[in-house]
């Protein structure tokens, strides 16, 4: 487990973790109309960060207007990128007192998700929060309640969850046309150091470039290491390595097609088998997520596979649907033959004959003739591309509409990751309660 120990973990799993908010007055941001300019704070503009900068930078009315970062080298980034038009400044908690901010785009470790949500609604500001909502399970109540206490819109970036899409998955499946779904496939692969986290160290990175102390957050003391601070997703005590990254874009997804909360139970394998390079993280992992309403969800992400990953496949008894780059592909179960041929191969030839002939079935001289039937054919089901998911967050802004993935969408997706991953480190069946919050190990 690595230099993050089990007792540590355990507790993060268990326990409420708790933060202590930047004191300030409960600020009021101001109303939004249709035609105002939206100003965004950016607090964190790495690799994803800088992303979503561009994102938004080009959405008409919005201007982002001040970033925040713990590296020099991404703020001077963001001013480039920006043509000079953003401020910049090391601590986010400058960002929040600004009167002018109205929102804030969170793209950070995910050991800082948590505080840096609770100090933005608590000093009035509107969140977008990068995927996953949350480092530890624990964590996710604590946010769903101060987002509904702040009256503020907060969103999830998880994309899959706003897609056209899903939307049209989940009514086909709602529709009844793939019956009963017992089972769902997913997974991710990937095959290179860039899949794998080990993402290029800026030559200038040092203690006068970073500032390390306030990257560690609640595991202060660890000395100076580029490799953590730009390769945070390598180690538990910063994030949950490809379960919280990739798992959750999946579960996020799957939660919203099948129109299921989160899973009930979780088992996983998996292991560290080829980047051993001082991360503590899993490259290959398989989780099984069992859910209250009859289905589960086998998913896996493997680090060390150049093949495409299987693409979502949601099994009914009446079809199959295959999400395929961009469209969806129902393939009808085939009907039943009411005569079964092989089921009664070794009755008596007169009892097998009668037994043919009630079910259609000619038999003669010639032998049996099984009557032909007409294979179903596939069906491929275009949809039109909406609004992207960072538009999405600016339009409920603008319109006063429901976050289309609010604190408890994202909590129930996180919650499935970190369930794979307790699964996994612990080597045990996880059941949740995802009402009472309770964790039992089996």
């Amino acid at each position: 487990m690595g230099s993050f120990s089990r007792r540590a973990f355990l507790s993060s799993a268990g326990a409420a973790t708790v933060y202590q908010l930047v004191p300030r007055a409960q600020a009021q941001s101001r109303r939004l109309g249709p035609n105002d300019t939206i100003r965004l704070g950016h607090i964190g503009v790495g690799v994803q960060g800088s992303g979503l900068l561009d994102e938004f930078k080009v959405i008409p009315g919005v201007k982002p207007t001040v970033a925040a970062d713990l590296y020099d080298g991404y703020l001077l980034h963001a001013k480039e990128a920006t043509k000079n038009t953003i401020e910049t400044t090391k601590d986010y908690r400058t960002v929040l007192d600004r009167k002018d901010i109205d929102a804030v785009v969170i793209a950070v470790p995910d050991h800082l998700h948590c505080h840096m949500v609770l100090d933005a609604l608590d000093a009035g500001k509107h969140v977008y929060i990068e995927k996953p909502l949350t480092w530890a399970l624990s964590e996710g109540n604590a946010i769903i309640r101060a987002e509904k206490n702040s009256g503020k819109l907060l969103q999830v970036g998880s994309q899959a969850k706003s897609s056209t899409l899903t939307a049209k998955a989940k009514q086909l499946i709602k529709d009844g046309t793939l019956g009963k779904v017992t089972m769902v496939r997913m997974s991710n692969n990937r095959n290179s150091a860039e899949g794998a986290w080990r993402y290029p160290i800026p030559p200038d990175a040092s203690t006068t470039t970073v500032d390390w102390p306030r990257f560690l957050g609640h595991y202060p003391g660890r000395p100076f290491d580029p490799e953590v601070f730009f390769r945070w997703r390598c180690w538990w005590e910063y994030s949950g390595g490809v379960a919280t990254d990739l798992f959750v874009h999946l579960l996020t997804h799957m939660n919203e097609v099948m129109d299921a909360p989160a899973p009930k139970s979780v088992v996983s394998q998996g292991g560290l088998y080829r980047w051993r390079d001082g991360r503590t993280v899993p490259d290959v992992m398989n989780s099984i997520f069992e859910y209250e309403e009859g289905f589960v969800i086998d998913m896996y992400v493997n680090l060390n596979c150049s093949r495409a990953g299987e693409p979502p496949t949601i099994m009914g008894d009446k079809g199959t649907m295959v999400f395929d780059r961009g469209k969806l592909v129902v393939y009808p179960a085939p009907v039943e033959e009411e005569a079964q041929k092989y089921g009664s191969r070794a009755w008596p030839k007169a009892m097998r004959d009668e037994y043919l002939r009630k079910h259609g079935v000619a038999v003669g001289a010639s032998g049996e003739q099984f009557p032909e039937r007409a294979l179903p054919k596939q069906q491929v089901v275009d949809v039109a591309e909406g609004p992207s998911h960072t538009e999405h967050f600016i339009l409920s802004l603008r319109n006063g509409k429901p976050s289309v993935e609010d604190a408890t969408a994202g909590h129930l997706a996180a919650a499935g990751a970190h369930l794979a991953n307790i699964a996994f480190r612990e080597d045990c069946k996880v059941s949740w309660d995802r009402i009472s919050g309770a964790v039992t190990r089996s």
